[in-house]
């Protein structure tokens, strides 16, 4: 059964997943030089195999990709956010051209509280320590030139996480993704403000009602978005 189960692995899951994205290399070998296979199974180890099953296959224990990470890298992206949506935007296509994989939003306290720019209690605070992204326009020049078909994008940002984010989704559209077609994370992980960093805006209750209403909506119109994601660092 498990060599059956193999063979299909192989024709059902591998050849499509090697035929749109071949592995980076002919040969892997750990830092020891031992060649590495491009899978283990109960022929190859002991034990175990029954709960962790194949890679690109449910439970995902092995990873989500048949290739694992000979076929493709983990996602690389560096919290970067500063000044104006032009100086990040700028900031944002350095990184992409040195190697940076996807990008991470790091917005001001004004962005994260949902104050505007030019709000008499964001003096001194605009810019600073991230991008301030106060209308639509600020954010489709944050992302202006950006393959966002092609570049995942993780925002972190929590009360108005709802408001940001469609904010982004209509970004993308204006620049002819759908929404659909966009991937990335927001953290949205709201409880985390009122346990730890406090820039929360509304009581838990309606917050958390827009927290379920992000995974709605991302479940049903954005296949290739993580509409939360749980901070469990601070």
């Amino acid at each position: 059964p498990v060599v059956a189960a193999e063979r299909r692995w192989a024709e059902e899951i591998l050849r499509p997943a090697l035929a749109k994205a071949p592995e980076r290399k002919d040969r892997f070998t750990t830092l020891g030089q031992i060649p590495i296979d491009r899978l283990y199974t109960p022929r190859s180890s002991k034990g175990g195999f029954e709960r962790i099953g194949y890679p690109g296959q449910f439970p995902y224990t092995r990873g989500v990709h048949p290739t694992m990470y000979q076929g493709r890298l983990w996602s690389m992206r560096m919290f970067s956010g500063f000044g104006t949506p032009e100086d990040t935007n700028r900031r944002f296509r350095y990184l992409l051209s040195h190697g940076e994989s996807g990008l991470s939003i790091a917005f001001d306290d004004p962005t994260l509280y949902g104050i505007d720019a030019d709000d008499r209690e964001a003096i001194g605070e605009v810019g600073k320590c991230g991008v301030n992204v106060s209308s639509l326009d600020d954010m489709r020049r944050l992302l202006r030139g950006i393959p966002l078909d092609r570049v995942t994008t993780s925002m972190t940002i929590n009360a108005p996480a709802n408001i940001l984010w469609g904010m982004f989704i209509l970004a993308g559209e204006a620049s002819g993704v759908p929404a659909e077609g966009l991937g990335g994370t927001t953290q949205n992980d709201i409880l985390k403000e009122y346990i730890a960093q406090k820039e929360f805006l509304y009581p838990p209750k309606p917050a958390l009602r827009l927290v379920i209403d992000t995974i709605e909506y991302a479940t049903r119109h954005l296949p290739k978005w993580n509409p939360v994601s749980i901070s469990g660092y601070h």
